[in-house]
């Protein structure tokens, strides 16, 4: 049976990977960024190519109430949503008494306040029907504290509890819930958090190879998979129980100052 997926930020970068998974197996979607023209010339794409139906639907997910239009619109329009794919949310670098507020003030709203709000709405359904997976992208750097990116780790330390909670207390449904935690990736993320400039984003990750670990995780169920990371990072997730925190802080820090400053 067709499965749809509802996939945020899917006009670029690992929403675009995940769509193209979900399509070239036939599913169907709806897909959630700001820019219409690139969700629209995706849509065209997919339904030419695989045969499948785009739904778009362009909207900021920063904005209060975006959740809830987005919900309204997949009621309204009747679609069953079998897969949300909470994938939308940005990073920035920069010390945090000195960053724009707004900005990080977004960045929660985005990371954390939208991922949360479309859950709450989709799964409830979800569990009446005791049938959907959930999968929340979130990081790496959800592991440890991000100092230059303090707020964007925190965000991303918050979608892996709220997802490893949540799983569990759907262990008697069919219902799961699935964390991504991808290393640093060759996105546009790199460029529009100013990370491209630190040793943090060195060496990246394939996207379309990020997604599928992620796409692969949420349909067999698992509660979380780590993506993309080089073999030393690896090699300091290892490190992260044993190591001092300031010695470890320290670190992180350096990893992301950028390297012209």
């Amino acid at each position: 049976m067709k499965k749809t997926a509802l996939i945020t930020g899917a006009s670029n970068g690992l929403g675009k990977e995940f769509a193209k998974i979900h399509a070239k197996k036939g599913g169907d979607l709806v897909i959630v960024a700001r820019s219409k023209e690139k969700l629209v010339a995706l849509k065209e794409e997919l339904e030419k190519e695989y045969g499948v139906h785009v739904s778009v639907i362009e909207k900021d997910l920063t904005e209060p109430n975006a959740a809830l239009e987005v919900y309204n619109f997949v009621k309204f329009s009747k679609i069953e949503v079998d897969y949300l794919i909470n994938n939308a949310g940005f990073g920035g670098i920069g010390k945090f008494h000195e960053r724009p507020w707004d900005k990080d003030l977004s960045m929660i709203q985005l990371n954390i306040i939208a991922l949360t709000d479309l859950t709450r709405k989709f799964l409830p359904d979800f569990v009446e029907k005791n049938s959907g997976k959930v999968l929340n992208i979130s990081s790496t750097a959800s592991l440890m504290a991000g100092p230059m990116q303090a707020v964007y780790f925190a965000t991303k330390a918050y979608v892996t509890s709220f997802s490893n909670a949540i799983a569990e207390e759907l262990h008697d449904t069919n219902v799961t819930v699935t964390a991504l935690m991808p290393g640093a990736t060759k996105t546009d993320f790199g460029k529009t958090s100013g990370m491209d400039k630190t040793d943090m984003f060195k060496s990246t990750a394939d996207p379309k190879k990020v997604a599928e670990d992620g796409y692969n995780a949420m349909i067999n169920g698992d509660l979380e998979i780590i993506s993309g990371v080089s073999f030393a990072q690896k090699i300091m997730m290892k490190a992260i129980p044993v190591t001092p925190k300031s010695i470890l802080l320290k670190q992180i820090r350096k990893m992301q100052e950028p390297n012209n400053s």
